[in-house]
């Protein structure tokens, strides 16, 4: 893929649904999309929605595939890391497997795909956007392994930043936002689901949306985002 497009590229993971489509959709006005994930009917469905998109089908956790699609990029502009799952329980209760899916997913992926595309982005000057979580900041009753997967995930934001000056990193913290994988949380919880409670996923798109468009000399390190109106479920 030639560093000569027109456009500045970005390639978003999770963006078959969620927060990850929303960016997708956001991004989709001023940069060329490669858009990441495991769904391949459902990236090429949003790839031929939007004006510049192509369906970048893989699997995170297959790192000869994730190595194999990475070698063909030698320039990017942006890396959107959207992709996470949420595998709750108590540290009473939840086995290792439970914590060894949430860090496989939400950071060993992320730090391989990174490691891959690094000289593409430090060859467009590039900047990372890693969609964190409240819970990355905070850990609370229940959420142990999901909350250690989304501190690491900050660590890593944080090394990378400090040890790739040329480049722009970014987390975002946003409170809980309706997608699918909350949905599954509350079902999980056994309380009904009620969109109004949560942000929505283009309000966590705009976040990203901005970070990425700061003038040169601005780096957008951290950005917190809740819902205005928190029940006692948020």
């Amino acid at each position: 893929m030639s560093s000569a497009h027109p456009r500045p590229r970005a390639l978003i993971t999770g963006a078959s649904k969620g927060i990850g489509t929303a960016v997708a959709r956001a991004l989709a006005g001023t940069h060329s999309l490669l858009l990441g994930g495991r769904n391949r009917q459902a990236l090429t469905a949003l790839a031929g929605e939007l004006p510049d998109a192509t369906a970048w089908p893989v699997d995170l956790t297959d790192q000869e595939a994730v190595a194999e699609a990475a070698a063909g990029i030698d320039s990017l502009d942006v890396l959107v890391h959207s992709a996470g799952v949420a595998a709750l329980g108590r540290v009473e209760e939840a086995a290792a497997e439970v914590w060894r899916h949430n860090l496989e997913i939400n950071v060993v992926a992320v730090a391989e795909l990174t490691r891959l595309l690094l000289p593409a982005l430090r060859a467009a000057g590039g900047h990372v956007v890693l969609i964190n979580s409240g819970s990355g900041r905070n850990a609370r009753p229940g959420w142990g392994p999901y909350a250690a997967s989304k501190f690491a995930l900050r660590a890593f934001a944080d090394a990378l930043r400090a040890e790739e000056p040329g480049l722009r990193v970014t987390s975002i913290y946003p409170g809980r936002t309706d997608t699918p994988m909350q949905q599954a949380i509350v079902a999980g919880e056994g309380r009904p689901y009620r969109p109004e409670e949560f942000l929505r996923p283009e309000s966590v798109a705009a976040a990203v949306q901005a970070a990425v468009s700061a003038t040169p000399e601005a780096h957008v390190t951290e950005v917190i985002i809740r819902p205005r109106r928190l029940s006692a479920h948020t």
